[in-house]
Protein backbone atom coordinates (compact mmCIF):
# COMPACT_ATOMS: atom_id res chain seq x y z
CA UNK A 1 0.00 0.00 0.00
CA UNK A 2 1.58 3.35 -0.94
CA UNK A 3 1.92 6.60 1.13
CA UNK A 4 -1.15 8.14 -0.67
CA UNK A 5 -3.41 4.40 -0.31
CA UNK A 6 -2.71 4.43 3.16
CA UNK A 7 -3.49 8.11 4.39
CA UNK A 8 -6.96 7.46 2.45
CA UNK A 9 -7.48 4.23 4.51
CA UNK A 10 -6.23 6.27 8.13
CA UNK A 11 -9.31 8.86 6.99
CA UNK A 12 -11.96 6.15 6.62
CA UNK A 13 -10.75 4.34 9.60
CA UNK A 14 -10.74 7.84 11.85
CA UNK A 15 -14.78 8.07 10.38
CA UNK A 16 -15.35 4.50 11.67
CA UNK A 17 -14.76 4.75 14.87
CA UNK A 18 -16.17 7.85 15.00
CA UNK A 19 -19.31 6.55 13.68
CA UNK A 20 -19.18 3.33 15.93
CA UNK A 21 -18.39 5.49 19.18
CA UNK A 22 -21.24 7.98 18.57
CA UNK A 23 -23.18 5.03 18.16
CA UNK A 24 -21.98 2.84 21.01
CA UNK A 25 -23.05 6.25 23.38
CA UNK A 26 -27.31 5.89 22.35
CA UNK A 27 -28.68 5.04 25.47
CA UNK A 28 -31.20 1.73 25.11
CA UNK A 29 -33.96 3.43 27.04
CA UNK A 30 -33.84 6.80 24.99
CA UNK A 31 -33.83 4.40 21.32
CA UNK A 32 -36.44 2.07 22.81
CA UNK A 33 -38.46 5.38 23.95
CA UNK A 34 -37.86 7.02 20.52
CA UNK A 35 -39.56 4.47 18.64
CA UNK A 36 -42.56 4.63 20.38
CA UNK A 37 -42.95 7.92 17.60
CA UNK A 38 -43.42 5.17 14.52
CA UNK A 39 -45.66 3.26 16.82
CA UNK A 40 -48.86 3.64 14.34
CA UNK A 41 -48.45 2.74 11.02
CA UNK A 42 -51.97 4.67 10.26
CA UNK A 43 -50.84 7.80 11.95
CA UNK A 44 -49.06 10.71 9.18
CA UNK A 45 -45.18 11.15 9.50
CA UNK A 46 -43.70 14.55 8.74
CA UNK A 47 -39.80 14.63 8.44
CA UNK A 48 -38.02 17.77 8.54
CA UNK A 49 -34.62 19.17 8.61
CA UNK A 50 -32.32 21.87 7.32
CA UNK A 51 -29.34 21.98 5.05
CA UNK A 52 -27.48 18.25 4.87
CA UNK A 53 -30.05 17.09 7.55
CA UNK A 54 -32.69 17.83 5.19
CA UNK A 55 -31.50 15.21 3.06
CA UNK A 56 -31.29 12.80 5.79
CA UNK A 57 -34.87 13.71 6.89
CA UNK A 58 -35.89 13.28 2.71
CA UNK A 59 -34.18 10.04 2.31
CA UNK A 60 -36.04 8.41 5.82
CA UNK A 61 -39.53 9.93 4.50
CA UNK A 62 -38.68 7.97 1.51
CA UNK A 63 -37.79 4.71 3.47
CA UNK A 64 -41.38 5.18 5.21
CA UNK A 65 -43.60 5.53 2.52
CA UNK A 66 -41.45 2.23 1.08
CA UNK A 67 -42.80 0.61 4.64
CA UNK A 68 -46.32 1.96 3.98
CA UNK A 69 -46.49 5.18 6.31
CA UNK A 70 -48.19 8.41 5.05
CA UNK A 71 -44.94 9.70 4.42
CA UNK A 72 -43.76 13.89 4.14
CA UNK A 73 -41.31 15.78 3.50
CA UNK A 74 -41.52 19.49 5.46
CA UNK A 75 -41.45 21.79 2.59
CA UNK A 76 -42.70 19.49 -0.11
CA UNK A 77 -45.31 21.24 -2.30
CA UNK A 78 -47.29 17.85 -2.10
CA UNK A 79 -47.05 17.89 2.00
CA UNK A 80 -50.17 18.68 3.65
CA UNK A 81 -50.69 20.45 6.96
CA UNK A 82 -49.52 18.77 9.99
CA UNK A 83 -52.69 18.14 12.19
CA UNK A 84 -53.39 16.29 15.62
CA UNK A 85 -52.49 12.72 15.54
CA UNK A 86 -49.70 13.09 13.36
CA UNK A 87 -46.60 12.85 14.07
CA UNK A 88 -43.57 14.85 13.22
CA UNK A 89 -39.43 14.25 13.15
CA UNK A 90 -37.01 16.98 12.87
CA UNK A 91 -33.22 16.26 12.37
CA UNK A 92 -31.37 18.73 13.70
CA UNK A 93 -27.67 18.63 14.66
CA UNK A 94 -27.64 21.94 16.73
CA UNK A 95 -31.80 22.14 17.81
CA UNK A 96 -31.64 25.93 16.95
CA UNK A 97 -32.77 26.85 13.46
CA UNK A 98 -34.90 29.30 14.00
CA UNK A 99 -37.74 27.89 11.09
CA UNK A 100 -37.40 24.30 12.83
CA UNK A 101 -38.11 25.28 16.34
CA UNK A 102 -41.02 27.49 15.02
CA UNK A 103 -42.13 24.45 12.46
CA UNK A 104 -42.14 22.40 15.90
CA UNK A 105 -43.71 25.01 17.98
CA UNK A 106 -46.72 25.22 15.35
CA UNK A 107 -46.78 21.11 15.20
CA UNK A 108 -47.11 21.10 19.16
CA UNK A 109 -49.96 23.67 19.37
CA UNK A 110 -51.80 21.59 16.22
CA UNK A 111 -51.14 18.54 18.41
CA UNK A 112 -48.81 16.52 16.43
CA UNK A 113 -46.35 14.23 18.18
CA UNK A 114 -43.03 16.26 18.13
CA UNK A 115 -39.36 13.98 17.76
CA UNK A 116 -36.26 15.70 17.48
CA UNK A 117 -32.69 13.62 16.66
CA UNK A 118 -30.04 16.28 18.05
CA UNK A 119 -26.28 16.37 19.53
CA UNK A 120 -27.88 19.06 21.84
CA UNK A 121 -30.09 17.94 24.33
CA UNK A 122 -30.70 21.01 26.03
CA UNK A 123 -31.33 22.77 22.91
CA UNK A 124 -35.06 24.79 22.40
CA UNK A 125 -36.15 22.27 19.96
CA UNK A 126 -35.31 19.08 22.05
CA UNK A 127 -37.32 20.81 24.65
CA UNK A 128 -40.14 20.95 22.38
CA UNK A 129 -40.12 17.09 21.92
CA UNK A 130 -42.21 14.04 23.16
CA UNK A 131 -39.37 11.96 22.01
CA UNK A 132 -35.83 13.17 21.61
CA UNK A 133 -32.60 11.10 20.56
CA UNK A 134 -29.65 12.76 21.54
CA UNK A 135 -26.65 11.69 19.44
CA UNK A 136 -23.09 12.80 21.13
CA UNK A 137 -21.02 13.90 18.19
CA UNK A 138 -18.86 16.51 19.64
CA UNK A 139 -15.59 14.52 19.45
CA UNK A 140 -15.33 14.63 15.61
CA UNK A 141 -12.48 15.20 13.48
CA UNK A 142 -14.68 15.66 10.72
CA UNK A 143 -15.83 19.30 8.68
CA UNK A 144 -19.39 21.00 9.91
CA UNK A 145 -21.56 18.19 11.23
CA UNK A 146 -21.01 15.64 8.86
CA UNK A 147 -20.46 12.68 11.69
CA UNK A 148 -23.99 13.77 13.26
CA UNK A 149 -25.68 13.46 9.61
CA UNK A 150 -24.12 10.36 9.37
CA UNK A 151 -25.19 9.63 12.71
CA UNK A 152 -28.67 10.23 12.11
CA UNK A 153 -28.62 8.15 8.93
CA UNK A 154 -27.47 5.07 10.46
CA UNK A 155 -29.45 5.53 13.58
CA UNK A 156 -32.71 6.11 11.07
CA UNK A 157 -32.11 3.10 9.17
CA UNK A 158 -31.29 0.84 11.93
CA UNK A 159 -35.33 2.39 13.30
CA UNK A 160 -36.21 0.58 9.64
CA UNK A 161 -34.54 -2.21 10.19
CA UNK A 162 -36.66 -2.55 13.29
CA UNK A 163 -39.70 -1.87 12.17
CA UNK A 164 -39.67 -4.34 9.38
CA UNK A 165 -37.82 -6.74 11.23
CA UNK A 166 -37.56 -9.92 9.88
CA UNK A 167 -41.03 -10.08 8.08
CA UNK A 168 -41.29 -10.77 4.23
CA UNK A 169 -44.36 -9.12 4.49
CA UNK A 170 -42.73 -5.52 5.25
CA UNK A 171 -40.41 -6.71 2.95
CA UNK A 172 -42.30 -7.28 -0.03
CA UNK A 173 -44.63 -3.95 0.72
CA UNK A 174 -41.42 -2.01 0.84
CA UNK A 175 -40.51 -3.72 -2.95
CA UNK A 176 -43.77 -3.04 -4.40
CA UNK A 177 -43.98 0.78 -2.86
CA UNK A 178 -40.36 1.29 -4.38
CA UNK A 179 -40.03 3.62 -7.05
CA UNK A 180 -39.79 1.85 -11.06
CA UNK A 181 -39.96 4.56 -12.84
CA UNK A 182 -35.99 4.99 -12.82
Amino acid sequence: MDKEQFAVSDRLTDIQVELATVIEAVKVEEFTSFLQLFSDINRRMFFSGQGRSGLIAQMTAMRFMHLGFRSHFVGDATAPSVRNGDAILFISGSGRPSATVRWAQIARREGACVGVITSDQNSELAQLADFALHLRTDHTRQFGGSLFEQSSLITLDSIIMYLTGQSAVAKKTMAHRHTNLQ
